[in-house]
This record gives structure tokens, C-alpha cells and sequence, in this order.
């Protein structure tokens, strides 16, 4: 017990330390929404800017709503996350297309604009929190614990910043599968056919491009080049292994998806989800393509409840919101500075899923560009036909 805790712990400390560098600046909205003492809210870069927490919890709760998109309830533990705060402020959360796409976010943010059904905040992988910055979509804002994010995992202008992280990872269905897959390389056996599913298209899903480029890495490409993947996922196409079915929690229990390349605390989640049900859903790191990645939150500009978003981001780098990514097998972006301050819940994160060889490179902001440039140019040409 005591080893397996201090790989956990090790492995965890070893992803608070990615490098992480985001550049474009963000404006604030133009909405005229205000406290109560007249502080302008859409263009308040912290709590102290309103008046303090207090004014900052009046404010939400006046507004009352919080609208968000694409967050799984058995995400990261966000089920239980949505829902204690929701009992602690009584805000109600308005959770939209769960099963969409970092991309769909996105997309929400520009489609919307002065709509109340446009997402007051977002959370998406690294390559689309720099295009959504590029583009000038988020609105700048420091969490009372933004200090306690390393520099690394946070952009300059405080326009989006890691939340929480974990590792590629195959599961599968011991109950339809006779031995399941350990690394990359197994998934080419004849076994598998028609078995192997991504969670989403990798041209717009966060997870599914990361899982490209943990397959690069275990056959030959690297931080630089995610080309690889691309093409062990044409091999993986040309064998009649690979399942086009997006994987989601449903598609994991009805079967469809009997092997899912997803995040280490998504199958994790699964595993003790369906062992009631009678499935008996294995995880295993693959030791050939070790490859992990943080998401990341971030406040549209143009949030129709801009106190709530305000108050839903103090809320997730809260040492309960932290600890409330732990409880879903995934590291929270304040790992670290939690455990110096004795507030990480040390049971919670002997339970996260580590590999034997922890990573320890994060892909820069040009690999990110670079990476889903070539996966947008190559990856229909690679799956389809």
C-alpha cells in the first residue's frame, strides 16, 4: 500500500509540473452587469475587484443560473462537483451537450455572442484554450488560489489556466474481451477486430487528438511529430481493428465500445461504475506510449452570467473543488501547493492511476499548433475510405 501511494503521489507531482505557456491576450466583455455597489463584473479580473467574495456571491446569486456545455457528469468527477455547488450557493446549472467536443465549446463562445444559451465558462484541452485565446473569446480572471497554480500551467493574462490532468489510457471489457490489451502494440492483434475506440474525432476532441499522440510516441514520434499516430491509426483502420463508435459512459456499458482509448480517470471511473452492473472493466497505462495532459478553464468574454462564471472558477480552485477532481481519479492543477498546505485529501490521490514510468515533457504551444494542424490535414485521409 505504502508503494502504491508514493507512485500516485509521484506520478501526480510529476503532471503539476507541465509546461504550459499561452500568450494571446483576452478583453473584457462590453455587458454593463454590476454588483450591488456598482462594481462592473464582466470586467473584474479578481473577487477583490467586486468587493470580495461576498459581493462576488451575492452577485451570482442574484444571476442564479450557470450555463456550461460538455461536461459529462462522470467526468473528472464533475457530476458531484456541479451539484455541490449548487447546494452551496443555489445556482443552478444549466449543463448542455455533455458528450461534445472541446471544439463544440468553442464553437458556443463565437455562435452566441449576447445569447443567454452561450456558455458562461468552458473546459478544453490545450491546443483549442490557445485557439480560443487566440482569438480573443476569454475573459481575464485570478482565483483567490491563482498563485498556488505553477507559472507553467497557467497563460500570462490569467485567460485560462490548467485544472486538473491525467494519462492515456486503454480500457476494456474483460467480460467480451479474452485478454486485454497492455500497450499500443497489442492493439494491432487480430483479436481486436472492430474493438478499438477513440473517445471522439481527434480533429475536435481533446482526448481523442491526445491518445493520437500517445500512440505517435509508441511508434517513433515524439513532441514534434504526432504523425505517427495518425498512421497507426490508418494501420489500425486498414487491420478492421478500429471502431469508428465515439466512445462515451454509454457506449463503455451497452458494449459497443468493448476497448476505449480515453483518460486514465475516465476508464478508472468506469471500473467501479459498472462493476455492480456485472462488467468488469480492466485499465492499463500503455508502457509504450506513455503520454499525459491537462484541461483547462477558462471564462467566456461574453458569459451571460458573469458573476456565476466568476464564482464557478473560486469554486473548482477551492481546495473542495480540487479534492473534487481527486474523488474522479484525476490531479488536480494545485496538487503540490495543496499538499504543502495539508489540504489535498491524501486517501483521494493514493488512488489516482500511475504509470511505471511517470511523464514528464508537456508539448509547448507551437507542438500544440503544430500537432492538431496535422491531425486536421491527416487524419480523414489516415480513417477514411
Amino acid at each position: 500500500m505504502t508503494v502504491h501511494r508514493a507512485r500516485a503521489a509521484a506520478a501526480a507531482a510529476v503532471l503539476t509540473a507541465a509546461a504550459f505557456s499561452l500568450t494571446a491576450c483576452g478583453s473584457a466583455g462590453s455587458s454593463s452587469a454590476t454588483t450591488a455597489g456598482g462594481k462592473n463584473i464582466t470586467t473584474a479580473t479578481s473577487a477583490a475587484d467586486l468587493g470580495g467574495m461576498d459581493a462576488l456571491v451575492a452577485a451570482a446569486k442574484k444571476e442564479g443560473n450557470l450555463h456550461v456545455i460538455t461536461l459529462p457528469r462522470d467526468w473528472a468527477n464533475y457530476g458531484t462537483l456541479m451539484d455541490n455547488f449548487t447546494k452551496k450557493y443555489g445556482i443552478k446549472i444549466e449543463d448542455e451537450n455533455p458528450d461534445g467536443s472541446s471544439q463544440d465549446e468553442i464553437n458556443a463562445i463565437t455562435s452566441r455572442k449576447g445569447q443567454d444559451r452561450g456558455p458562461d465558462v468552458v473546459d478544453v484541452g490545450t491546443a483549442f484554450a490557445i485557439s480560443g485565446a487566440q482569438q480573443g473569446l476569454f475573459a481575464p480572471y485570478k482565483v483567490a488560489g491563482y498563485d498556488s497554480i505553477p507559472a507553467t500551467m497557467k497563460a500570462a493574462d490569467a485567460t485560462s489556466y490548467n485544472d486538473y490532468g491525467g494519462y492515456v489510457s486503454i480500457g476494456c471489457n474483460a467480460k467480451k474481451v479474452a485478454v486485454c490489451p497492455q500497450t499500443f502494440a497489442d492493439l494491432m492483434k487480430p483479436d481486436y477486430k472492430g474493438m478499438v475506440a477513440l473517445n471522439g474525432n481527434p480533429t475536435k476532441a481533446n482526448a481523442a487528438l491526445n491518445a493520437v499522440w500517445a500512440a505517435s510516441v509508441a511508434n517513433g514520434g515524439g513532441l514534434d511529430n504526432i504523425q505517427p499516430g495518425i498512421d497507426f491509426f490508418g494501420k489500425l483502420k486498414a487491420a478492421g481493428n478500429f471502431n469508428p463508435v465515439e466512445a462515451t459512459s454509454a457506449t463503455v456499458e451497452s458494449g459497443e465500445t468493448p476497448i476505449t482509448i480515453d483518460w486514465s480517470y475516465l476508464n478508472t471511473g468506469y471500473t467501479s461504475k459498472l462493476a455492480p452492473k456485472g462488467i468488469d472493466w480492466k485499465v492499463a497505462i500503455p508502457s509504450d506510449g506513455i503520454w499525459a495532459n491537462f484541461y483547462n478553464q477558462a471564462i467566456s468574454k461574453y458569459a451571460p452570467h458573469p458573476a456565476a462564471a466568476r464564482l464557478w472558477e473560486e469554486y473548482l480552485y477551492s481546495a473542495e473543488g480540487q479534492n473534487g477532481f481527486l474523488g474522479g481519479f484525476a490531479t488536480p492543477a494545485e496538487f503540490d501547493a495543496m499538499k504543502s498546505a495539508n489540504t489535498l485529501d491524501a486517501a483521494l490521490a493514493a488512488k489516482v492511476p500511475a504509470p511505471a514510468k511517470p511523464f514528464t515533457t508537456f508539448p509547448t504551444q507551437a507542438q500544440q499548433d503544430t500537432a492538431k494542424a496535422a491531425v486536421t490535414a491527416n487524419w480523414a485521409k489516415a480513417i477514411g475510405g
